[in-house]
């Protein structure tokens, strides 16, 4: 399974191994991370998933659709070029060892 890390505001690591198939958001909630709260359930409808996913991955993830990029701009915390919502990304076995990093707030 592969692994993610999730950087806190504060620097806090929390690492978990997850299925292929689910989506950052809910392997956050399945594993009790704090920072992530995936209000709408993964339907892209509240951008309380928000997430920083830095070089050299951001590259490696296919690029935001037009729903995703309209909630980017309903975030509680700025948006950057790093930001995406945890879920939409799905975890593969590509993208095992990725670190993101989770805004201050997310509501």
């Amino acid at each position: 399974m592969p692994k993610i890390t999730f950087v806190g505001a504060d620097g806090t690591r929390t690492s978990i191994e997850e299925s292929v198939g689910v989506s950052l958001m809910q392997a956050a909630i399945n594993h009790g991370v704090p920072g992530i709260v995936g209000e709408c359930g993964g339907a892209c409808s509240c951008a309380t998933c928000h997430i920083f996913v830095d070089e050299p991955w951001a590259s490696r993830l296919a690029p935001p659709g037009d729903m995703e990029d309209a909630m980017l701009e309903a975030t509680v915390e700025p948006r950057s070029p790093a930001s995406r919502l945890g879920c939409q990304i799905e975890i593969a076995n590509e993208i095992d060892g990725l670190q993101v990093r989770l805004p201050n707030r997310q509501i």
